[in-house]
């Protein structure tokens, strides 16, 4: 890689290859990561035009492990399994959540009896929603089963709706967002609207206003990694408790965003019945609604 800017090698590496900084410290201590040809140390300063190496060490992939977790499961049966994931929960295991996932709570739950095509880290995943989203999960308990729901997925007959508080008062009743979502070329561990993104979109309606808040309905055309976070921050309405791409200083103290996936439907891989589940807001964003509610009345 070609330095095109004047910065620490160590936040060169990670934003560049995409790496966590302590992961590329890691390979600084290493003696894996050289500066025109001499080994670098982690403070050294890139000048533009500086050509940076990096030997990344062999990577085995792990194999996730059951574990004994509470699961909030709305619906199962032979082929499906629905779980309600509370805040705070990883849905598969990654650097830095090795363990204490959704994947780890469902193994333990279903045994052998869970989809391979995801792989050993990802088994029966179809989808996936981020660590401090709340809601509905569809998770596949055989191949077939994954087939068509991925399917589904790209085909939009799987269906997930979801709930979110954002900042301001939305003019619209109803809108698209259209707008493609890539990597942010100014913070590589973030998500934005370039033009060079993967098309994404987004419809969503007003539910309830607040004044300088609004409960928004939001469905997803297409699955991009946190798109209606970037999506509703890209309108100028980000969602209320997003420490990624929200508003620094808040009225609630909340550990996550205010974003549900309420609702989630599909056809039934073996059936072909139409299904459809919802699952209720979770407290904290109940409470900050009943708390709006009562500033409206007074």
């Amino acid at each position: 890689m070609t330095a095109t800017r004047a910065v620490r090698s160590d936040v060169f590496v990670s934003e560049d290859a995409d790496l966590t900084r302590s992961y590329a410290k890691k390979l600084f201590d290493a003696g894996l990561v050289r500066i025109n040809g001499s080994p670098a140390k982690a403070s050294a300063k890139l000048k533009p035009g500086d050509v940076v190496e990096i030997e990344l060490p062999e990577v085995r992939e792990a194999e996730a492990v059951p574990q004994d977790i509470p699961l909030d499961v709305v619906y199962e049966d032979a082929d499906v399994l629905i779980v309600n994931k509370p805040r705070g929960m990883v849905v598969h295991p990654a650097a830095g959540n090795e363990d204490g996932t959704l994947v780890n709570a469902v193994m333990y739950r279903c045994g052998d009896s869970l989809s391979a095509i995801g792989g050993v880290l990802r088994p029966g995943i179809v989808h996936r929603i981020d660590k401090d989203t709340t809601g509905l999960l569809a998770v596949a308990k055989n191949n077939a089963a994954h087939l068509s729901l991925s399917e589904q997925l790209k085909d939009r007959s799987l269906s997930r709706t979801y709930y979110a508080l954002v900042h301001g008062n939305i003019k619209e009743e109803v809108g698209t967002v259209d707008a493609p979502i890539g990597r942010s070329s100014a913070d590589r561990k973030k998500m934005a609207v370039t033009a060079d993104g993967r098309d994404a979109v987004t419809d969503f309606e007003v539910v309830e206003r607040f004044g300088k808040y609004t409960l928004v309905r939001c469905k997803l055309r297409t699955g991009r990694t946190h798109q209606i976070r970037v999506h509703m921050r890209h309108i100028g309405h980000p969602i209320v408790g997003d420490k990624t791409y929200g508003v620094k200083n808040e009225d609630f103290n909340l550990e996550g965003q205010l974003l549900h996936a309420g609702e989630i439907g599909f056809i039934h891989p073996s059936t072909g019945e139409r299904m459809s589940f919802s699952a209720p807001l979770p407290q904290d964003f109940a409470r900050v609604l009943e708390r709006l509610r009562a500033v409206n009345r007074e």
